[in-house]
């Protein structure tokens, strides 16, 4: 006889929300405190855990690629500072610009365009490789031979 499952239905939102923070299956798996092949078992078992963890996923994946989308690109960000015055303190808004991310872009480029930005180039040559070997043999009197 198996034993009962230790799923219950409040832990599709507790993984989603894990899953919203960048949480892994296995993390996932320490946070219910179960073995990782349960997590598989109870997204087999329980569709609406499965689909939590799916939208926890796919939005969290969101957020990244348009953050490193703007960091490739560059972007203009408000800030807030404080300054000294005759008054006191002051907050001041102003407009600062964050230039484009040479790495990022790579790591974008690399991933999104493989076959044309990988380290790797795979070229294919075609055609026969000949050898010629050229032996000289030299005589005890210094003659050369071939």
């Amino acid at each position: 006889m198996a034993r009962p499952t230790k799923y219950e239905e409040a832990y599709a939102e507790q993984a989603r929300k894990l899953c919203l923070l960048g949480h892994t299956d296995e993390e996932l798996a320490a946070f219910f405190e179960v073995a990782v092949s349960t997590i598989y078992e109870w997204k087999n078992n329980h569709p609406e855990f499965s689909e939590a963890i799916k939208k926890g996923k796919e939005f969290a994946d969101a957020d990244v690629v348009t953050n490193l989308y703007n960091r490739a690109m560059g972007y203009t960000t408000t800030e807030k500072r404080e300054e000294t015055t005759a008054d006191g303190f002051k907050e001041v808004k102003a407009e600062k610009h964050i230039p484009g991310d040479t790495t990022a872009m790579i790591f974008w480029l690399k991933n999104r365009q493989r076959s044309k930005w990988r380290d790797k180039q795979e070229v294919e040559q075609t055609g026969e490789l000949g050898l010629t070997v050229n032996i000289k043999r030299f005589t005890p009197d210094g003659d050369k031979s071939s």
